[in-house]
């Protein structure tokens, strides 16, 4: 190309608006165009990069965050579950074992309604939400910053991952781990499964950790049976269990739960018509801050010593979640109380012991128990406590030794008092002689030197093994079995009520004995079954011998000095006990459904026995005054509308009587032990004296006018008992002199 051809291509130089070329500037370039002035200021648009830059650190942060967050192990609280025990009928609750309350119920026994309630107080988008309420956040936020009360985002999920997994420490560090924890949740469990997790941890006041113990401790019911006003009780007091509580501040807990009820007609969970109609539910009164006050902590305290003995760990007890269904009756329970309150004395009472024992024969099911006044003034059980000596109660065992010897109840002893018997002195009660007397009449008088006589004659250890197979625990305090003594019959030893109960028991049951058991089914935390109670039964004794014994203490009833059970207005058999001293006094007695031991004792701040002499204004506390009172209140009330059931019928043998003749002339002509004289062949049952219609007793067949309702006592009728220094007769050695005897009259107070 020339360089003309190159200057043809040449644009012409631009002209100015004058027409003239543009200038140059002194180095030859045109002067610099002039840009434009920017319409957004360079620092907005940095902070709009610094922005969206910490917003995606941001984002990345809770990511990594979030998946760097563990659900860690729920604590102890949210993990404990009382266990729980009912009375028999499975229903109504006895009391928990452990600290916790909770017991964890699915969200399906939880009424819809309920449900709802809890969500209109707490959290009405629950189930919109991903655990976390970015409005709430926010309004805490501003709260904290500005002074208020620290808080955070109330959500349930976050309620709960609080409460589960966290401390209850009021920080931000445990605020941003409860967002990191509840939206982690949200992820990972269903809105149900978290609802469900949150009722039965959140904290509703009263000791009550969960929705079912709310239930039971304010309206006394079960969850599944709560209706949407009583939920919205509970719903409301969640926000501030002490500050709500209907003892302290019911108006603002009615203006909670009015708030509560607004807002489920506003979410549609109610219609206008529900919440028009909506009366604010009565609440029970506040129980003693103690769980275990009153009879609550001996019954508590018997089942968990079972339940320790059976093998279950005492963690699994207290925190595990074991439902315990008792062989305690609630009717009896309640009697058990009634009848102390109503028949015990009331003046003198200082150093008192009073127990209650009640069992099913056959079954040994423990229906009742009265251990003290109070167990967290004194936990000792007087019910199975072995303490207290049992005096004449030990001789329906000698009766059953007897009749097993053959030893009929129309066989004669010695009823004189003093006497002397293989070198033991003793007295009869109030030093009374009764002349010759037939086995049954001095079972009804209660006669020791009667009774020490015939135990001589069958061997003490025959009396001793009758005992025992009775059911009294060879371990039991003073039964001195390696050391025997013609004192054993008057009752030295000191078994518990219980022990007593059920050895009678073993009578009742026509010979059968059974072990004892006050828990009868355990059922695990997923309801399966650990533990169901089948009595261990042994048959002891004929059913002959026992219903030997029957027949004698059911003539004792009628006439003898148990006769203030008469008032039971039932077929009853029963025998009182007194000691020497007057340090204890006994009543134990049976029908066919039930057999109940009452025992009186005195202590002093030592725990040293003293006499009962004065307790109640009464000069003498015999088994026939005081406790046969409690024991014939006790069982009418316990028996109430169960059928009036016989007694066994008696064996033919208690019109048996000694072949005094031929044993006369089998002894060179002296008549042995029971017979009266050579002309004992003649020899029938003798009448033991009359009812109030005339009727003769004795005769099996003889009846009994009834005694008019009422727990009245019929007039006083001595028992016997040793002489309080009782000797031995120089060369004899028979064993130790009896520190314990009996006194036992019909009762002279009025229960």
């Amino acid at each position: 190309m020339t360089q003309d051809q190159r200057g043809a291509n040449r644009r012409p130089p631009a002209r100015s608006s004058s027409g003239r070329p543009p200038t140059r500037s002194s180095s030859g370039r045109p002067p610099a165009r002039r840009r434009k002035k920017s319409k957004r200021p360079h620092w907005v648009r940095r902070i709009l990069i610094a922005g969206v830059v910490l917003f995606v650190l941001g984002i990345a942060g809770f990511a990594l965050a979030l998946a760097l967050t563990t659900i860690p192990t729920p604590s102890e609280l949210a993990t404990s579950q009382a266990t729980v025990v009912y009375y028999a009928d499975g229903k109504n609750e006895v009391g928990r074992l452990g600290d916790s309350s909770r017991r964890s119920v699915p969200l399906d026994q939880v009424p819809e309604d309920v449900q709802k309630a809890i969500l209109a107080a707490e959290d009405r988008d629950f189930y919109e939400h991903g655990g976390i309420s970015p409005i709430g956040l926010a309004r805490a936020a501003v709260n904290n910053l500005t002074g208020g009360s620290t808080q955070g985002g109330s959500t349930i999920t976050q309620q709960y991952a609080k409460n589960a997994f966290l401390s209850q420490e009021r920080s931000w560090n445990r605020k941003i781990r409860e967002a990191l924890l509840a939206f982690k949740l949200e992820t990972v469990a269903s809105k149900d499964q978290i609802l469900e997790d949150y009722l039965n941890t959140i904290y509703f006041g009263r000791n009550a950790n969960g929705i079912d113990a709310a239930a039971r401790a304010y309206f006394s019911k079960s969850v599944t049976d709560l209706t949407f006003a009583e939920g919205a009780v509970l719903a409301a007091i969640i926000k501030s269990p002490s500050g709500l509580a209907p003892e302290n501040n019911r108006s603002g807990l009615r203006a909670r739960w009015s708030y509560v009820l607004d807002g489920m007609e506003s979410q549609g969970w109610i219609n206008s018509d529900q919440r028009a109609g909506a009366r604010f539910p009565e609440i029970l009164q506040a129980k003693n801050a103690n769980r275990l006050g009153g009879q609550t902590g001996y019954l508590l305290q018997g089942i968990k010593d079972q339940l320790i003995g059976m093998g279950f760990d005492e963690s699994e007890i207290e925190s595990g979640g074991l439902q315990i269904i008792s062989t305690l009756e609630k009717r009896a329970e309640d009697a058990a109380i009634a009848a102390v309150e109503a028949s015990g004395p009331s003046s003198n009472i200082e150093g008192l012991r009073i127990g209650l024992a009640s069992v099913r024969p056959s079954t040994g099911e423990i229906v009742a128990l009265y251990g003290g006044k109070d167990f967290i003034a004194d936990q000792i059980n007087n019910a199975t406590r072995p303490f207290a000596q049992a005096g004449s109660t030990f001789k329906p065992f000698a009766l059953a030794a007897a009749t097993e010897k053959n030893m009929p109840l129309t066989s004669v002893w010695s009823g004189s008092s003093p006497i002397t018997v293989n070198g033991y002195t003793l007295t009869n009660y109030n030093d009374r002689s009764f002349g010759e007397i037939s086995l049954l009449k001095a079972t009804l008088r209660s006669v020791n030197s009667a009774y020490v006589q015939m135990e001589s004659a069958i061997g003490v250890d025959a009396v001793a093994n009758a005992a025992v197979r009775a059911g009294i625990p060879e371990s039991t305090p003073g039964l001195n079995l390696d050391k025997l003594d013609l004192t054993f019959v008057l009752g030295t030893a000191s078994p518990s009520g219980l022990s007593m109960a059920n050895a009678y028991a073993t009578f009742a049951a026509q010979g059968v004995r059974s072990s004892t058991s006050i828990v009868k089914q355990v059922i695990g935390p997923n309801c399966g079954l650990l533990f169901d109670y089948e009595p261990a039964r042994t048959t002891v004794f004929d059913s002959r011998v026992a219903d030997t014994v029957t027949y004698a203490l059911g003539q004792n009833v009628q006439v003898g000095t148990g006769v203030a059970a008469r008032a039971l207005n039932r077929p009853s058999s029963a025998k009182t006990g007194t000691t020497d001293g007057n340090k204890s006094a006994w009543f134990v007695g049976y029908t066919p459904q039930l057999s109940t031991a009452v025992l009186m004792a005195k202590e002093n701040s030592s725990g040293v026995p003293v006499s009962l002499s004065g307790t109640g204004g009464l000069r003498t506390v015999t088994g026939g005054s005081f406790p046969a009172a409690i024991w014939t209140k006790y069982m009418r009330a316990a028996l109430k509308g169960q059928p009036v059931m016989p007694l066994p019928a008696p064996p033919a043998s208690i019109n048996d009587r000694l072949d005094c003749v031929a044993l006369a002339d089998a002894n060179g002509g002296v008549p042995p032990l029971g017979c009266a004289n050579h002309d004992a062949t003649e020899f029938s049952p003798e009448p033991i004296g009359e009812a109030p219609n005339g009727d003769v007793f004795g005769d099996p067949s003889s009846t009994v006018a009834p005694v008019p309702p009422g727990d009245g006592a019929p007039k006083q009728v001595p028992e016997s008992r040793p002489s309080k220094s009782p000797t031995k007769s120089p060369g004899k050695s028979p064993g130790k002199a009896p520190v314990s005897g009996n006194g036992d009259g019909p009762p002279s107070v009025a229960g």
